[in-house]
């Protein structure tokens, strides 16, 4: 019984001390491949309220340091630690966060597509929120507040910037592009003016007329004598023409 209970003692001093054996590499933010200046990780102050986080949060570098901290999970299965990609974790009320930083947008968009194919499996889980910002592919797990776990991802912000050191290789892409969205503005602009020119001019044309009408009705409405002239000069042999009030010689 002795040497059962010494076992089981031997055992859980073991654990523990490789636990913070992990603990201590997963806080060693030297390992992370983009430093700030003050030496903490990039990833880590892009968590979402990283200054109460920092002090807890770990630096995934390969699937058995994820998988060691948050434990055996199906969706892991579409995730692939590619050389340059690293995670940060840190717990939230909401639940567990996970961001996870792939060097290209391309990577991050494979990975989204087969994180997305899995997580179709089991749709319904409500342990679990993903979403990809930018080149991060982001999860929470063990969600007690699945509102609170949307807002916590709206939080991740993806704001890095490419700077070129010499010329920027798509330079000629990026003019051309704006070429054919300027040239495209402004054909849709002149058909838009054209048409809208063609609209008034119409209405105008419709207004004006309509008004001539009026008029024209109203003096044909005031005339005691009828003349199938239509308003037009003619001789007044037949005495059908409406005379003028006022005259038309003076003298």
């Amino acid at each position: 019984m002795k040497f059962l209970c010494l076992l089981i003692f031997s055992l859980s001093i073991t654990a523990f001390a490789e636990n913070r054996d992990l603990q201590s590499i997963l806080r060693d933010y030297s390992r992370s491949q983009e430093l700030s200046e003050d030496g903490i990780p990039v990833i880590i102050k892009n968590l979402p309220d990283w200054e109460k986080v920092k002090d807890e949060a770990l630096l995934i570098k390969n699937k058995d340091e994820l998988i060691a901290v948050l434990g055996e999970r199906p969706v892991f299965e579409a995730i692939d630690f590619i050389a340059g990609t690293e995670a940060a974790v840190a717990n939230y009320q909401e639940g567990k966060l996970l961001l996870i930083e792939y060097n290209t947008p391309q990577l991050s968009i494979e990975a989204d597509e087969k994180i997305k194919a899995k997580l179709s499996e089991a749709p319904n889980d409500p342990t679990v929120l993903y979403k990809r910002i930018g080149n991060y592919n982001a999860f929470v797990f063990d969600i007690t507040d699945t509102k609170g776990a949307e807002i916590l991802l709206g939080k991740i912000k993806y704001a890095k910037v490419v700077k070129w050191l010499s010329e920027d290789p798509f330079l000629y892409e990026k003019i051309q592009r704006s070429y054919y969205i300027t040239a495209g503005q402004i054909i849709v602009s002149s058909i838009m003016a054209v048409v809208l020119g063609i609209g008034i001019s119409a209405v105008l044309g419709v207004f004006t007329g309509i008004l001539i009408f009026q008029v024209r009705q109203r003096q044909r409405k005031s005339w005691t004598h009828f003349s199938d002239a239509g308003g037009m000069l003619r001789l007044n042999l037949d005495d059908l023409q409406e005379v003028p009030k006022k005259p038309l010689l003076k003298g």
